[in-house]
């Protein structure tokens, strides 16, 4: 069986500084492969060598080498949607993937439709992509992929942002892909549930070089990765709990589109609760509307006070939104200035240089203080982003899909600095999320977010 072939392959971004070293490995053509690691091992920098964007964009293959058999045609999905885009819609965007590869402008609407059909998004053809929601992103992105019909099909983090139930269907029809069109799949991924059955091999990226599991380590790996995940438990809100957000007759709507109709909800005070529901269901917007960055109707409460009376200024100190895309929080070029930005506006001394510098060891980002924030990996980025915002000791924060791109490791040191903090400060949490790793224990409450309601339940797994 042929495969893609890397030999000793060294690739550095700057001199004296090596991300890969020494990488000898094989991806065999027809299989579903899995690659693993920690956030920033080079997950993303492998696959963006195997399509050409490296080191056409940045960096420097130092030596060695790597093949791919027949001219086989290389696609990538990439870990940020946003980065894919070029155009406004995903119609647009697919008529612009095809008219480059010259396809016969009588074939691209078939192409175009069938491409969202595989990923279930026909409905999304003419929205602006900048209201999608992230889930409805990575969908276009692998879209995309899909129309431009390659043979290997790279995927980095493709479901980061995905509900539970669509990624189990999409990696079903990845599975199609492979067995019934003999595509080759490679896919880069934190959250390892759901590939034990599927995968045909797994890799692993640890200090600069990767590793072949036999067969049998693979499937223990993702074993192991499955009894770390084990179901939150929630209970109901008991009454006369002290309450953060009160909603009264509350209505969201977008283009519109009714998202919420809520006639009452409470939130209490001090407490973590997640909310979940599928793509698209009008999560994010909620956030942004209880962050003040967006219109509804209806009244929300801050500590019994309407959130419209309270000035910008004074409430953006309290409540404190995480975005779904990193990028979005930063304002400066290093991460060591946009440290010294959020240490202006620390609110005690809990979060004083020698706590920060503890944090960034934890969380490994201790040696990447001058490192251009933009050239993190998406994992590094969210580590940062969360401890930025953390630092300036809001009472609320908003936590928009927070364990996007981290692996275990990361989100359980996250968990750790948010619950040192929560143990000597009162905090309220409210966080959208579609991944559950590391999460239990920390959730006392569950909402979940359907036809246009937030309703409390008592368990997710």
């Amino acid at each position: 069986m042929s495969s893609i072939d890397i030999q000793n392959l060294n690739f550095n971004y700057q001199p004296n500084s090596t991300t890969l070293s020494d990488v000898n490995v094989q991806f065999e053509i027809g299989q579903f492969s899995l690659l693993v690691g920690p956030s920033g091992s080079g997950k993303s920098t492998l696959l963006k060598i195997l399509t050409g964007l490296l080191p056409e964009f940045g960096g420097e293959i130092v030596n060695g080498v790597f093949s791919i058999p027949n001219q086989l045609k290389v696609g990538l999905v990439f870990q940020n949607p946003n980065h894919q885009f070029t155009l406004d819609t995903p119609r647009h965007e697919l008529e612009f993937v095809l008219e480059n590869l010259r396809i016969d402008p009588k074939l691209m609407p078939a192409k175009i439709n069938a491409a969202l059909a595989f990923c279930e998004i026909e409905s999304l053809i003419d929205r602006q992509l900048n209201t999608l929601s992230g889930g409805e992103k990575q969908k276009v992105a692998l879209a995309i992929v899909i129309a431009m019909n390659r043979d290997i099909i790279l995927l980095d983090e493709p479901f980061a942002s995905i509900d539970p139930q669509s990624r189990a269907e999409l990696i079903a029809k990845l599975v199609t892909l492979r067995d019934q069109q003999q595509k080759t799949i490679i896919i880069a991924d934190h959250d390892l549930l759901g590939y034990k059955q599927v995968v045909d091999h797994v890799y692993t990226i640890h200090n600069q070089t990767i590793q072949t599991l036999s067969r049998e380590d693979g499937l223990q790996l993702l074993t192991d990765f499955e009894k770390q995940v084990p179901a939150i438990t929630s209970t109901l809100p008991i009454a006369n709990l002290e309450v953060a957000f009160n909603f009264d007759e509350l209505q969201i709507q977008i283009q519109q589109h009714a998202l919420l109709s809520q006639s009452s909800l409470q939130i209490p005070s001090g407490k973590v609760t997640l909310i979940t529901g599928e793509n698209g269901i009008g999560k994010s917007t909620l956030f942004l509307s209880m962050a003040k960055l967006m219109k509804f109707s209806g009244e929300i409460q801050m500590n019994q006070t309407n959130i419209q009376k309270i000035k910008a200024k004074k409430y953006a100190r309290e409540v404190a939104l995480i975005f779904q895309d990193s990028e979005n929080q930063f304002l400066t070029v290093t991460m060591r200035e946009e440290i010294e930005l959020s240490k202006q506006h620390r609110k005690s001394d809990y979060f004083n240089d020698a706590m920060i510098t503890s944090c960034l060891t934890q969380l490994n980002l201790n040696e990447l203080l001058d490192q251009v924030v933009y050239t993190l990996s998406e994992g590094q980025k969210k580590k940062l982003q969360i401890l930025l915002m953390i630092i300036v000791e809001p009472e609320v924060l908003l936590l928009d899909e927070p364990l996007k791109g981290l692996d275990i490791d990361s989100i359980h040191q996250i968990v750790t600095i948010l619950n040192a903090y929560r143990a000597e400060h009162q905090q309220t949490i409210v966080m959208i999320s579609h991944q559950f790793s590391g999460l239990n224990q920390f959730v006392d409450y569950h909402l979940n977010f359907a036809n246009q309601k937030l309703t409390y339940v008592e368990t997710v797994s």
